[in-house]
This record gives structure tokens, C-alpha cells and sequence, in this order.
């Protein structure tokens, strides 16, 4: 995720990030400058079409289209928004529910039991971790801290197992008394918690924007931009080449910032801090207990 001042708007204008869309659509101006000047050579030299007012009525159509097209965006875009904030919102139910089971361990947990606190305060982050990379589809074992008698199995689901070992663990210290049934329900509260936020995020990241919603809106911007010379170029002449690359920046930009923010949990530039969530969950759970 970049960080960065809002306040300094100003600089913004005059920098391109390695995240800004201006770098990924580059070729797109390119090709569309040189297909806006050959419209333009042929209708105003070639073919001197001027006398055709039929053409220069296209203009109405890309009106009211634009309308349309405006609509679509900022649905996209909400949507796109949304399944942001909701991932932000379950990282940070994941926060909070790691500092109060920690809370409560070290609150219950007998004095002296050494060995249980050093077993949560490694399995807790370890959760996070594993959730992490989940979410990205990928297994990195370096990252987790060593528990005795746990092995992650890449294979399977992985938070899975970290959550079944410390439903386990829990349970036995109910079996062995160290925990009273009241004491149980409420830490099983926050153990239940965690499979609940792994669900939800698996939600957001294996249920995308529906694929004919998606196509119909690329081909839209495509069609209503490569149709924009036809007519505009009588009223605007060969400034129809920077006016078509420029409205072209501005509605292919708000689809790939939708398409980049609509699975957060990923490595991009403006996907969530997940990394550095974890780490702060590893560095609160160990102040904890």
C-alpha cells in the first residue's frame, strides 16, 4: 500500500508512480494518436467528407452515451471500493480479536503455565500469517514461528490448521481444569472469530465482478473512444488526437484502479498493508502475554 501525504495534492500532478495507470495505458496512447490522425487525414483530406452534416451529428449519440458510460463507471468503481473497505474491515476485526484473546489468555492462563503463553503468543501471528498468504495463494513457511508438535501442511487449509490446533490446545487446558466452562465459552468466542474473518475474506477474493459485467463495460469504453474521431474531428480537427487520448486516460484509468482495488489482499501498490498488519499483530500479541 503507498503512503503518501493528501494534503501535498499538488506534487501528485507532476509525479508518476510505478502504480500510476499513465505507464500501463502508454502503448494504448500511442495507438490511438495514430488511429485519431489517420481518421482525421482521411475524412478532412483524403475523403473531405465536411459536406456530410450527418457525421458531424454523431456528436448527440457520444453525448448521451457519455452519460451512460459516466454511470457505469462510478458503479464500478463503488463496487470496487467496497470490497476494499470490507477486507480493511475484517483486518482489523483480525486486530482486535488477536489482542483480546491474548488479552484473556494471559488474564486466565495459571501463573507459571510458561510453556501455553509461549504456544499462543507464536500460534496467535501465526494465524495472521497464514491467513495472509492464503489470500494470495501462496505458502511461506520462514514467516511462521516455530511451535512444537505443529506442521503446517501446504496442501490443505492452512489457517484451518493453525485454528484447529489452537481450538485444541484451548480444550485440553479445559480438560486438564485450567480453564473453567465460562472461561471456554468466551475464549472459543475469538477462536470462532478467526474462521469467521478467513470466510469472509475468501468471500471478497473468490467472488469477483461478474465476467459479463465486466467485458461489457471494457468494450464500451473501447467502442465509444475509437468512434469519438468520426464526428469530433469536423468541430476540433487534429486536436482530436490529444482529445481522444485524454478522455481515453481518463475512463480506462477508473477501470484498472477497479480492477487493481477489488481483490485487496494482494501485492499491488494500492492493495491493503496486510504485511504490515501481521507484524504489528506479532508485536502487540507479544507485548501481551
Amino acid at each position: 500500500m503507498i503512503n503518501y501525504n493528501p494534503k501535498e495534492w499538488f506534487t501528485f500532478i507532476f509525479r508518476i508512480h510505478r502504480a500510476d495507470t499513465v505507464r500501463k495505458l502508454a502503448p494504448m496512447f500511442l495507438g490511438l494518436s495514430v488511429y485519431a490522425g489517420i481518421i482525421g487525414i482521411l475524412e478532412l483530406e483524403v475523403f473531405n467528407l465536411r459536406r456530410y452534416t450527418e457525421l458531424q451529428q454523431l456528436t448527440i449519440v457520444h453525448s448521451l452515451l457519455g452519460f451512460v458510460i459516466s454511470l457505469l463507471l462510478v458503479f464500478r468503481t463503488n463496487t470496487a471500493y467496497d470490497r476494499w473497505w470490507e477486507g480493511r474491515k475484517q483486518w482489523g476485526a483480525l486486530v482486535n480479536n488477536s489482542r483480546n484473546l491474548a488479552l484473556k489468555l494471559q488474564a486466565i492462563l495459571p501463573v507459571g503455565d510458561d510453556a501455553t503463553r509461549a504456544y499462543f503468543r507464536n500460534m496467535i501471528p501465526n494465524y495472521a500469517f497464514c491467513l495472509k498468504n492464503h489470500l494470495r495463494n501462496s505458502f511461506e513457511p520462514q514467516e511462521l514461528e516455530a511451535v512444537p508438535g505443529f506442521t503446517p501442511q501446504p496442501g490443505q487449509h492452512v489457517p484451518n490448521q493453525v485454528a484447529a490446533q489452537m481450538l485444541g490446545r484451548i480444550h485440553e487446558l479445559y480438560r486438564q481444569q485450567q480453564l473453567s466452562g465460562d472461561q471456554l465459552i468466551t475464549i472459543n468466542q475469538e477462536l470462532q472469530s478467526f474462521t469467521d474473518i478467513c470466510g469472509a475474506c475468501e468471500r471478497i477474493k473468490n467472488t469477483p465482478i461478474p465476467f459479463s459485467y465486466s467485458v461489457f463495460l471494457k468494450k464500451f469504453i473501447f467502442f465509444y473512444v475509437m468512434t469519438l474521431p468520426i464526428s469530433y474531428v469536423f468541430s476540433v480537427g487534429y486536436l482530436i488526437i490529444p482529445m481522444v487520448v485524454f478522455i481515453f486516460y481518463v475512463l480506462a484509468s477508473m477501470e484498472l484502479i477497479a480492477e487493481e482495488i477489488e481483490d485487496p489482499f494482494g501485492k499491488d501498490a494500492n492493495d491493503l498493508p496486510t504485511d504490515t498488519i501481521c507484524e504489528n499483530i506479532r508485536k502487540h500479541v507479544a507485548e501481551l502475554i
